[in-house]
């Protein structure tokens, strides 16, 4: 007993407790939001406990929370180790989709596992995805310098094909943007790297504009640009949300987004919040997260190791990216994604992919002993 208890005051002891009482933080608002925002679905719409979504959420954030310690606990060389096996082992979930997949309003992105109900892969993957292309940009190869962008095209190609497959643009955009950060910072040629940009971008535009199977992108895209085509509602109703709540919000309970569209607590829980407790609760919310994301490169800033740094800088790219798409969905200035906002949003495998990430944050920011 004296043991584990002196790994764990050591564990305490080196990490970045900064950053460590933000995630918290934010993992409890988004557990009080949850709680405000979902006891009347339940209750109208389900016809059940009140309190049923919150106790869900409960759980997967106690299941989060020991995921995020235990991630950042392990040994850096070990993690790095089942990095490898973890990350193998959910894209095989990813590629199992376009099989047994779940279909849900016209995309297959879900998984319905006995252990896990309603699972999306792609939330797996991307945490682990983040090591893997790091690891790749490490490798030294003075033969060919270039050689390591192409391996790591060799992991990023299968994952956006499979999510095209789905399709999901809004997680093959983030997946696409992480990447390029990844390589950008990793010191490769602007001439190449503005190359690999253009390629992608000019085969995703072709997918959209040409294939039938992303109609309904276009569709989002034309109503986006043109708020009179009458097939934007959900926007309109969270944007007018937003409006609705003004500085300081209605009050909890009073906003009416919720009943309007469904699903408000995962892709408009920014709305939800601004509607019942204003705009200045959302700055805040916004503030956090660029508090985090500066604390974690300030940690890049003073760090030595290139595996280190990639990894960090990988996980903060993703997280700022889902978290500027969410919100720029419900601000009207992106085009609806139906992405999720880290650690507030309601959502098991949404909360269980950024513990993971979040606890590897902590792994690589913990203070090296010498």
């Amino acid at each position: 007993m004296e043991k584990i208890f002196s790994y764990y005051y050591e564990w305490w002891k080196n990490i970045d407790k900064f950053i460590f009482f933000i995630i918290f933080l934010l993992f409890l608002l988004g557990l009080f939001f949850s709680l405000v925002s979902t006891s009347i679905i339940a209750s109208d719409k389900l016809n059940t406990n009140t309190y049923y979504f919150f106790i869900k959420h409960l759980f997967f954030i106690f299941l989060g929370i020991s995921l995020l310690i235990s991630f950042s606990f392990i040994d850096q060389k070990k993690l790095l180790n089942v990095s490898k096996i973890l990350f193998l082992v959910s894209f095989v979930t990813l590629a199992l989709i376009p099989f047994i997949g779940i279909e849900v309003k016209g995309s297959a992105r879900w998984l319905d596992l006995p252990f896990f109900p309603r699972f999306q892969p792609i939330e797996l993957v991307k945490p682990f995805f983040i090591i893997m292309v790091s690891l790749i940009l490490t490798l030294k190869d003075r033969n060919n310098l270039y050689i390591k962008y192409l391996l790591s095209l060799g992991i990023v190609i299968p994952i956006i094909l499979f999510l095209i497959s789905q399709p999901d643009i809004g997680q093959t955009l983030l997946i696409i943007l992480t990447w390029l950060s990844l390589v950008f910072v990793s010191g490769i040629n602007l001439i190449f790297f503005f190359s690999f940009f253009m390629v992608i971008f000019s085969i995703l535009t072709y997918l959209i504009v040409f294939l039938p199977k992303f109609e309904y992108i276009r569709i989002r895209l034309s109503s986006f640009l043109d708020p009179n085509s009458g097939n934007n509602y959900q926007s309109e109703r969270a944007s007018e949300a937003i409006s609705n709540g003004g500085f300081f919000g209605m009050g909890i309970g009073e906003g009416k987004l919720n009943s309007r569209i469904p699903e408000a607590h995962t892709d408009y829980i920014i709305s939800v919040i601004a509607e019942e407790f204003g705009i200045i609760i959302v700055i805040i919310i916004m503030i956090l997260f660029l508090i985090f994301s500066y604390k974690v490169i300030q940690k890049v800033y003073y760090e030595k190791d290139n595996i280190t740094k990639l990894i960090l800088v990988g996980a903060v790219t993703l997280i700022l990216a889902q978290t500027f798409i969410h919100i720029g969905v419900n601000l009207r200035i992106l085009p609806t994604t139906g992405m999720t906002l880290p650690f507030l949003s309601y959502g098991g495998s949404s909360i269980i992919s950024t513990s993971i990430l979040a606890g590897i944050i902590l792994n690589f920011t913990k203070r090296k002993l010498n």
